[in-house]
């Protein structure tokens, strides 16, 4: 960069405290003083001055901040900003010591009571501009797009962080369909509900938009109202102009406020690391500390932003997650890693896991199917950037293209496996069930392993709440770690230029498939002592860890299902599917696409003048379930036809055409996948295909369940925990009645309607069932009326009188509430804990969900806990019963499917409803007896 041509970065500090706060569990400093958003705010801060590419890096750098809330514009209009909840408890303490990070970087720290940091940033970003020199705004805040642009060969630009883009004009226009000039006038129109600012009661930001484009400016378009034809439009334009003009004026940035500081005082140079050292060692980031002794990652300057890694960018994972400080480990060097390319090399590896007693492994494949995808290497970690690659599947695909030098298959597997099976060697996995199944095709068997991803899951299950806490190794490596991994992307390409793992260079290769093995085993060292400190090991080691072999195998064995009737399901449905439609455009009097919301919503509501339509972001009707549902009840013969139609739609996408596809062209089975970590509370999760959402209650779904059988000679068994959450409700709440209905094997639901309405009939039954499941879900008294079609205050009075007469229950869910809200965790009665960040959350939308959420997580997932339990214990005692050809084939919900001889159904009905109904002992001893449905048929529908 040239002497003449300098160039500014402004950081918008205010908005890297929130996001920072937002991404942490709680972190406290070695005096007790909350740091989780000090730590991730500093961790973003040093990723920037990494980030920054030399060539276009800053010469001159600043951090700008919020003095206080209030501002000249609360002075024009005190509701500015009056919806904004006050700073969380454990961040306010957080803010002078975020200031003291950004001093420690040796960073100017800006800010001026009265003023926000936008209209700082905004006379800074001009100053700055008039003197000749480029100008880039850290930050995503659509109100610093009114700066974007160029005056006199000075440039004004933005870089969102969070997704690593650069944001130029081309971007504005695109977001705002105006240029950057005009931002504020389209501002000013639709408003901003998060700042409060008015603008015109229903324009939204695409109207907006429009009128701002068309009309050239905000005055313009308001003095353009009169002319329009009648319409809401002019209306709201007429009577809101006052709102518009006043909020043109809070969205204006000041643009000449006195600077503080000199733009000259902001130049960057090498950061010095002795205050930076003494503010890490303060707050006890050792990792922090490391990385800065290692000099690796040292803060002094940018080097490698690049849009087109944008993918790979981002500040999600710079947490560290814990108060658990990282083992002492020198920084991540892939120039370390070797490549294995002789038997003499590899065993010599093989030699050092057995003597290590330890060891990280990680494959590398041709496919995600676990079930059909070939090996194409495997990497090992014994120690910090101690691992190591073993190819033998790369070379193009051409048969006459050059290979490179690598082992045979056969051999490396032969001499690998001897270690795999060594009980006395653990092997550590990231996500292992996928390795067991890819290992297990080539008749290796692995035992004992450990799981990374799981044990992140039992330690920080709903923590992130999808920012950056997902148990994937990429944003484990980034939150605890601080290191971002090399992705997959990066290293074979994306779109058609992907190429397959197996033709990545060896060189490229090692430095990927290696630093999965060494994250993989950093990862192992930091968070399994996590597991005993923070009370985690007795879920791990009792429930999740012994079933990832189970589930592995479970996929491994898969379903058959009859592909014949499922062709003849699919012809039926899309004849059905043809009638339905015609019998739509009949009632719509026109051919539309009923699969467009937003062609159906134009239709119900603009032709057919349904009322209740309402308008959402985009400007089309909603025209979801609930206002199908709706406007059936309310006599609408379309709405009832098009719930059908995509009924009918969803079932034969989903199921009838896609487990067609699904069909394992060697095994000529099903085989779903399951996840570990997909559900907060527990439960497994199935996808690729999905079987746990067949409905069951429909005619249309005991139809596809029928297409799942045994292979010939065999049936199908179908084993149900009955009504086992209102068991556990009535054991973890204590409640006499319950537990005495279910001693004695009373029908739980009339036992209820008896309770509650005094009498059993057909129609009290039913709402007593509806009640038991609803309170356990925390239902609100509008939620149950709308289940019940009944006035919400009816419902209320049942809640009220349920209470009444389970006082049991009413207890529960008050001391769950208040534990949850005083550890920010429920617990099961293994000791899972499900996070609650937003338990005490100002917004009351997302308070009530957490509350919903945290009432039933220790119902359901002890629940899962105890299905669990009996899936590890299932097979090793059909084993000892003599029944090794009983198979279990799927889980899905409470219930578990075998497939069997059928001479072995009495006896394995006996064995697998005794390890089911014992499935909690003996670390939990119930109050009540666990019962269990079991059923047989040539099908799954017949046996369920």
């Amino acid at each position: 960069m040239s002497e003449q041509q300098q160039h500014l970065y402004l950081v918008d500090g205010s908005s890297y405290i929130f996001r920072a706060y937002h991404r942490l569990p709680p972190l406290t400093n070695p005096e007790g003083t909350p740091v989780g958003a000090v730590y991730g705010y500093t961790t973003m801060l040093w990723k920037l001055a990494d980030d920054l590419d030399a060539a276009d890096g800053p010469t001159h750098l600043a951090v700008i901040l919020d003095k206080s809330s209030h501002s000249f514009r609360n002075d024009i209009y005190p509701e500015y900003k009056a919806n904004r909840p006050d700073p969380p408890e454990d961040l306010r303490p957080q803010f002078p010591l975020i200031r003291d990070a950004t001093r420690a970087f040796s960073l100017p720290c800006i800010e001026e009571e009265g003023l926000e940091a936008d209209d700082l940033i905004a006379s800074y970003a001009r100053a700055a501009q008039r003197q000749g020199w480029h100008v880039t705004i850290v930050s995503s805040d659509k109100d610093l797009m009114q700066l974007i642009g160029e005056v006199g060969g000075a440039r004004i630009d933005m870089l969102d962080t969070m997704k690593s883009a650069r944001i130029y004009i081309p971007e504005v226009e695109e977001k705002f369909g105006v240029a950057p000039e005009l931002v504020g006038d389209v501002l000013a129109l639709m408003g901003d509900s998060v700042d409060n600012i008015p603008g015109i009661y229903g324009v939204g930001p695409k109207t907006a938009s429009k009128l701002i484009a068309e009309h050239g400016s905000l005055t313009a378009a308001l003095d353009s109202a009169p002319e329009m034809k009648k319409s809401k439009l002019k209306e709201r334009l007429l009577e809101g102009r006052k709102d518009a003009e006043m909020s043109r004026v809070l969205v204006t940035l000041k643009e000449d406020c006195d600077l503080p500081q000199p733009l000259d005082e902001m130049r960057i140079e090498k950061i010095p690391e002795e205050p930076l050292a003494d503010f890490l060692e303060q707050h006890g980031f050792t990792s922090l500390l490391r990385r800065l002794g290692s000099g690796n990652g040292s803060p002094e300057r940018a080097n490698n932003l690049h849009p087109a890694k944008a993918d790979t960018q981002g500040d999600a994972g710079d947490v560290e997650g814990n108060r658990q400080p990282l083992p002492e480990m020198p920084a991540i060097d892939r120039g370390a890693y070797e490549t294995v390319q002789t038997m003499d090399r590899l065993e010599d590896w093989v030699r050092r896991a057995v003597a290590a007693r330890l060891v990280a492994v990680d494959t590398e494949t041709s496919s995600l199917d676990s079930m059909q995808a070939d090996l194409v290497g495997v990497s090992l970690a014994i120690g910090p950037n101690d691992a190591c690659y073993i190819p033998f599947g790369h070379g193009g695909t051409d048969l006459l293209s050059e290979k490179p030098e690598q082992l045979d298959r056969s051999a490396a597997l032969k001499t690998l496996q001897p270690m795999l099976a060594d009980p006395s060697v653990t092997k550590v996995f990231q996500n292992g069930k996928y390795d067991l199944n890819v290992l297990a095709r080539y008749d290796l068997q692995v035992s004992p392993i450990e799981d990374t991803m799981v044990i992140s899951f039992d330690l920080d299950a709903g923590r992130g709440e999808g920012m950056g806490g997902g148990h994937g190794m990429d944003e484990l490596s980034q939150r605890h770690l601080g290191h971002t991994a090399l992705t997959f992307k990066e290293v074979c390409g994306t779109g058609k230029k992907q190429i397959p793992f197996g033709e990545v260079p060896l060189d490229r290769a090692t430095e990927y498939a290696a630093e999965d093995a060494d994250i993989t085993l950093r990862l192992y060292h930091h968070m399994k002592s996590r597991l005993a400190i923070e009370g985690g090991t007795r879920v791990y080691e009792r429930v999740d860890r012994p079933l990832i072999p189970v589930v592995a195998q479970m996929e491994r064995e898969g379903i058959k299902v009859d592909r014949a009737q499922l062709a003849r399901l699919s012809e039926e449905f899309a004849k059905e599917i043809g009638r339905l439609e015609g019998e739509i455009h009949n009632l719509a009097g026109q051919e539309f696409s009923v699969g467009s919301p937003k062609q159906l919503g134009e239709i119900l509501f603009d032709k057919l003048g349904h009322k209740g339509g309402k308008k959402g972001k985009s400007g089309q009707y909603s025209t979801d379930q609930s206002v199908l549902e709706r406007l059936a009840g309310d006599g609408a013969p379309i709405a009832n036809k098009v719930l059908e139609w995509r009924q009918l739609s969803k079932l034969k996408s989903t199921y009838t055409d896609a487990l067609q596809e699904a069909i394992n062209p060697d095994t000529q089975r099903v085989h779903t996948s399951y996840s570990l970590v997909g559900a907060q509370t527990g439960r497994l999760s199935s996808t690729d295909p999905n079987l746990q959402n067949i409905p069951i209650r429909t005619a249309l779904g005991r139809q596809i369940r029928e297409a799942f059988v045994p292979e010939n000679g065999n049936i199908l068994l179908a084993a149900d925990y009955s009504q086992i959450e209102l068991r556990l409700a009535a054991h973890m709440a204590d409640v006499d009645t319950l537990k005495d209905a279910f001693a004695k094997g009373e029908d739980i639901h009339s036992r209820t309607a008896t309770e509650m309405f005094g009498e059993v009939t057909r129609d009290t039954r039913a709402q007593a069932k509806t009640i038991n499941f609803a309170i356990l879900y925390g239902i609100s008294r509008w939620g149950l009326a709308g289940r019940l079609e009944v006035e919400p205050d009816e419902a209320q009075e049942m809640i009220d009188t349920y209470f009444k007469r389970f006082p049991g229950i009413q207890r529960y869910i008050a001391e769950t509430l208040e534990t949850v809200g005083e550890r920010g965790y429920s617990e099961t009665l293994f000791g899972r804990k499900t996070w609650f960040p937003r338990i005490k959350s100002k917004n009351q939308a997302e308070r009530q969900g957490s509350e919903r959420a945290a009432i039933n997580a220790p119902i359901q997932g002890t629940s899962a806990d105890i299905i669990k339990r009996a899936m590890v214990r299932m097979l090793p005692a059909l084993k000892d019963a003599g029944l090794a050809d009983v198979r279990m084939l799927l889980q899905v919900h409470d219930e578990l499917v075998f497939e069997m001889p059928e001479s072995d159904v009495s006896a394995a009905s006996n064995v697998i409803e005794r390890v089911m109904a014992e499935a909690a002992l003996p670390a939990v001893k119930l109050d009540v007896p666990l019962a269990i449905d079991i059923g047989t048929g040539t099908s799954w529908d017949a046996a369920h």
